[in-house]
């Protein structure tokens, strides 16, 4: 499939459906994170899921294990394809969500969604980190992440493209890597948060299974163009049998 994944980070369900169909056919799937959940609810999610569309649910749960167990069944319910928690919940956490995916699927009668944890936020470099008391370089926190993540049996983990080939090296060619944090190259923007970021291209020569993109997408004055150019970025940079 199409490994971008465009994220809806905009106010309201009626911006994400007229951003959607600008979009369609030019990319994998839709991300809907805090922004757009907040204003739409789980309503806006089963519009998608509806449409036939790939739902990344982006809400990174991060709370204790039964807590997270439910939030993932939820949205398991919702159909959505892939759902994040935040790696630093810990292993019972991790493993909590896999068995509610699991058994969400089982009683809706179709494929668990990809469960996926966050590492590091793209948005903090080594200082930042060190503020929250870790006082190793992000490589190797995420690294760290990426094992306890892949022993709790998740499909995967988001990590920035600076991460990607350790990410892939230690936790081998299956294990699903989500990186946000795309610039450069055919995904020009503006300044913002973002810390440790690459191009398209680099993020899929590194490893990356699935790339999620936002402004670089919808802020651009034609987003349907700029994902089309991404698109072929993309593909140039895939492995060729």
């Amino acid at each position: 499939m199409n490994p971008v994944l465009v994220a809806l980070d905009v106010d309201t369900p009626d911006d994400a459906l007229a951003l959607a169909e600008t979009l369609r056919g030019t990319v994998g799937g839709y991300k809907i994170g805090l922004q757009l959940f907040t204003s739409g609810g789980p309503d806006i999610v089963r519009t998608f899921v509806d449409r036939g569309d790939r739902v990344f649910l982006d809400l990174k749960f991060h709370d204790i294990p039964n807590t997270v167990a439910g939030a993932v069944s939820a949205a398991t319910a919702l159909g959505v394809w892939m759902v994040n928690v935040h790696a630093s919940g810990g292993p019972a956490m991790l493993q909590a969500a896999r068995r509610a995916a699991d058994e969400g699927a089982d009683r809706r009668g179709g494929p668990a969604p990809l469960v996926i944890a966050v590492t590091v936020l793209t948005s903090l470099d080594a200082a930042a980190l060190a503020a929250t008391g870790v006082t190793d370089d992000p490589i190797t926190q995420v690294t760290r992440l990426a094992r306890m993540t892949q022993d709790a049996g998740l499909d995967g983990v988001v990590a920035s493209p600076r991460e990607v080939a350790a990410i892939r090296q230690a936790c081998g060619p299956e294990f699903v890597i989500v990186t946000p944090g795309i610039r450069g190259g055919s995904a020009t923007s503006g300044p913002d948060d973002q810390q440790r970021t690459a191009t398209p291209a680099g993020a899929i020569e590194a490893g990356s299974s699935y790339l999620v993109i936002g402004r670089p997408i919808t802020a651009a004055p034609d987003p349907r163009a700029a994902a089309l150019a991404i698109g072929r970025d993309v593909e140039r940079a895939r492995p060729q049998a």
